[in-house]
């Protein structure tokens, strides 16, 4: 049985693969602002930015392996306050590896295909990156820092959906919240991405560990799709209407933040030392509206609310 510390264990990957991995693992998860209420594996509140703080977390927990979700993610949060943007997302994952390789510990550590500008698409992992606002800027400076550091740690590129405590973390939720109230809603047709369901991640995150991978992943499914089409997806797998989605360019949509129009990866290297075939779009879809038939949002809601 491994040891696993999960931080950023409040979001929407840390949450879901701290409930997939522990019936079969131990889990510890990290929590700051957002605390969980009666949540299946037990969990530490705690900022990591503070001083000395990623030390006396390791210390009290032993862990033999830490998912580093926790991130500043929020891009227009990441512009107002740069300074803050680069001590979680840049500074923090450096001291996580360094303690990491002190104590001979396995670090996962979670970046972005934000990395890049998007202008090219299938970008793989020896492809310089561009990236084009503070949180991209900062999030490839943590995976610099992890590399100098720890270069034992896994770094994976991810792009990823799925149910989170607030119904609208990821764009799955959002076309699924929108359409089933008879709302129309934008599907770009000119941005292109290729993510995983996030059950899909956690099983490709445990074989990385199991088959002591270490350097850089383009960790997303070999299959991308635009949003439009996405959308049109989630739609026919609820049984929703698809009419309510309005084709349409990024461009047209009147957004503050520039978008970045194709952000697939080339996952080979990732498949090929696996030595698996990774999973497709069709299935992540289905395997969503499975856990949705099991009452999975309902249940993570919950532990976002307190009973007092």
């Amino acid at each position: 049985m491994t040891r696993f510390l999960v931080t950023g264990a409040s979001g929407l990957l840390g949450l879901n693969f701290s409930l997939r991995v522990g019936s079969e693992h131990q889990v510890v998860g990290v929590v700051n602002q957002q605390v969980l209420y009666q949540a299946p594996f037990p969990t530490v509140q705690v900022d990591l930015s503070e001083k000395g703080a990623v030390e006396t977390l390791i210390k009290q927990t032993h862990p033999d392996v830490v998912l580093h979700c926790a991130a500043l993610a929020n891009v227009d949060t990441c512009e107002l306050e740069p300074e803050r943007a680069f001590r979680v997302n840049a500074e923090l994952p450096g001291e996580l590896a360094a303690a990491c390789k002190r104590e001979n510990i396995k670090l996962l550590h979670i970046s972005t295909d934000a990395v890049f500008d998007g202008q090219k698409g299938a970008y793989s992992e020896t492809d310089a990156p561009q990236p084009i606002n503070t949180y991209a800027r900062t999030k490839l400076a943590g995976e610099r820092a992890v590399q100098d550091t720890n270069p034992d740690a896994i770094i994976a590129r991810v792009n990823f959906y799925g149910w989170s405590l607030t119904g609208r973390r990821s764009l799955a939720e959002i076309f699924y919240t929108n359409l089933s109230s008879n709302q129309t809603m934008r599907g770009f047709t000119d941005v292109f991405f290729c993510q995983f369901y996030v059950d899909q991640l956690t099983e490709i995150l445990l074989q990385m560990v199991k088959k002591k991978l270490k350097g850089l992943y383009h960790t997303t499914s070999p299959e991308s799709l635009s949003k439009h089409h996405f959308g049109k997806m989630i739609a026919e797998q609820f049984g929703l209407n698809a009419g309510l989605l309005i084709p349409s360019s990024w461009q047209e949509a009147g957004l503050k933040a520039v978008r970045s129009p194709n952000l697939t990866l080339d996952s080979r290297k990732l498949s090929r030392d696996l030595e698996m075939t990774l999973p497709g779009q069709k299935e992540g879809v289905r395997l969503f509206y499975s856990a949705f038939c099991a009452g999975l949002p309902k249940r993570i809601c919950e532990m976002g609310r307190s009973s007092a």
